[in-house]
């Protein structure tokens, strides 16, 4: 039996963030599997992007709280060490980034790479959804909101900031030539 009424707002968010996430993941797979050669930086900027409007909407609400204090088996966890070592071979060569470990509280800068953290995210969402699908609805808005906050949600806007930056070195470090005979096609077509 579902935890949340039909029609309220608990249940259009957890819709709408299972929906997000079972997108996330989908294009995750699909551009680790090398199903979308050529595009892989810009579709993971989008699926990135998107998920975190949605971790922006969890955060927009008060605290969900299931009314156990314990948090149900929803089966075992989703081994992604496989999605993981395809994206690691993926980014070869720029896959591994320093960023500064909490912005907030200091300066400290720490190792992260782009493979760990889209595999982290997929690992949140994929627990959240093991939950939703199980029927544990509620549950499911609990860990998804609870690990937006202290997990994949600093995960996905540091995954993001490097799928920025690296879309930005592609589409901007070009030869001087390359780009003049581009903005003259561009200019004459």
């Amino acid at each position: 039996m579902s935890e949340i009424t039909p029609g309220s707002d608990l249940r259009e968010v957890a819709d709408q963030v299972s929906a997000q996430a079972r997108t996330f993941l989908s294009t995750v797979t699909q551009v680790a599997s090398g199903g979308m050669p050529g595009a892989e930086l810009s579709l993971l900027t989008l699926a990135t992007s998107d998920l975190l409007a949605a971790g922006a909407r969890l955060a927009a609400i008060v605290d969900v709280v299931p009314k156990e204090r314990y948090e149900p088996d929803a089966g075992p966890d989703t081994d992604l060490d496989p999605l993981r070592e395809a994206l690691s071979k993926m980014f070869d060569g720029f896959d591994d980034y320093t960023e500064v470990v909490d912005p907030v509280l200091g300066e400290e800068t720490g190792s992260a790479s782009l493979s760990g953290d889209l595999a982290c995210v997929a690992e949140a969402l994929a627990k959240g959804l093991q939950h939703f699908d199980s029927g544990h609805e509620l549950e499911a808005l609990w860990w998804w909101q609870f690990s937006y906050f202290s997990l994949w949600g600093e995960r996905a806007a540091s995954a993001l900031r490097v799928l920025q930056g690296l879309l930005a070195h592609v589409r901007l470090d070009v030869e001087d030539d390359v780009a003049a005979e581009a903005e003259y096609d561009a200019l004459h077509s």
